[in-house]
């Protein structure tokens, strides 16, 4: 755990690979899932660059991606370089396999998947970290948890070695995350109930994620994550869409899907049981199907002011 910046970074030597997909990719589309708001300390978009702080087994890394030509060229930094680059395939989606999804059940999914032949589904394999920047968002808004996120990274994390475009973090491992003093929860407006459930995810993550990673399909993946105290079906669900780019997750309890996914599909809102009945016809693609409706431009127009984040830090 780094609680300054590095006085004497290291100069790492710079480890190359490229990795061609199999089918036409979009790069940043596949990828930018992982980015958790536009000043995400540790997922950085510089031009048609993407870059990731990250942590492997071997150590913490930073790895730059670059589509080039119909292939993906990377270059790593850090002690965890090489491990970093071995994870270049599963990030561009070669471990997503669409096959039996049938877009033709909607014309919106159709239009929409013809626009984007490049999406796939990208997987870290970090369970963990997938979990603890997920546990950060719930029931708080998007800004106040991105914002929790960068805070507790930024001041927690260890800088990201190599040439970075701008100062990056890796986020802090399990260790980093139970070791941050209640002060700084605080600080971050990260409320008890959320920063309990963090410690605790922290104090059992490598058996829960040796758990998750041998779960047979998602119903396993899900009991093994909310046998946690504080993991819900939601929490679990936007796990495994980053972690392990699991196709049929679905978001359950999330705040704004159902009416998404009920206006896109019928024109009109709708709760989670009747989203889970639209999407139906899609059973094993229902990730698959929330991104292309993400991506189709398909809005309820607003009918209100933007939540406002609540400030409980001066009471």
């Amino acid at each position: 755990m780094t609680l300054a910046a590095d006085p004497a970074p290291r100069a790492w030597t710079m480890r190359e690979t490229s990795y061609r997909p199999r089918a036409l990719l979009d790069l940043h589309e596949t990828v930018g899932i992982l980015r958790r708001g536009p000043k995400d300390p540790t997922v950085v978009r510089d031009g048609s660059v993407i870059w990731l702080a990250l942590r492997t087994a071997a150590g913490i890394a930073t790895l730059a991606l670059r589509p080039a030509s119909g292939e993906v060229r990377a270059s790593a930094w850090g002690p965890g370089a090489d491990a970093a680059l071995d994870l270049l395939p599963a990030l561009c989606g070669a471990l997503d396999d669409p096959e039996g999804f049938d877009p033709s059940a909607h014309p919106l999914i159709a239009a929409t998947a013809r626009r984007n032949p490049g999406l796939r589904l990208t997987r870290t394999g970090a369970v963990f970290d997938a979990l603890s920047g997920v546990i950060l968002e719930q029931k708080v808004t998007g800004l106040q948890a991105y914002g929790a996120w960068r805070l507790l990274v930024t001041r927690f994390g260890d800088p990201a070695p190599g040439p970075v475009p701008r100062p990056m973090t890796v986020a802090p491992d399990a260790e980093g995350w139970r070791r941050i003093p209640s002060w700084a929860w605080h600080r971050a407006g990260v409320q008890p109930p959320q920063s309990r459930t963090l410690v605790r995810a922290a104090e059992r993550a490598p058996s829960l994620e040796r758990a998750v990673l041998a779960a047979g399909d998602g119903a396993a993946r899900n009991a093994a994550l909310t046998s946690l105290p504080g993991i819900g079906p939601w929490t679990a669900a936007e796990t495994r869409i980053r972690a392990l780019g699991d196709p049929d997750a679905v978001s359950v309890g999330d705040y704004h899907l159902a009416h998404e996914v009920g206006f896109a599909l019928t024109g009109h809102r709708t709760d989670d049981d009747g989203m889970l009945a639209l999407l139906a016809p899609w059973t094993g693609h229902r990730q698959r199907v929330v991104r292309l409706i993400r991506l189709s431009g398909a809005a309820e127009p607003r009918r209100g002011p933007r939540l406002a984040p609540e400030d409980h830090r001066t009471r």
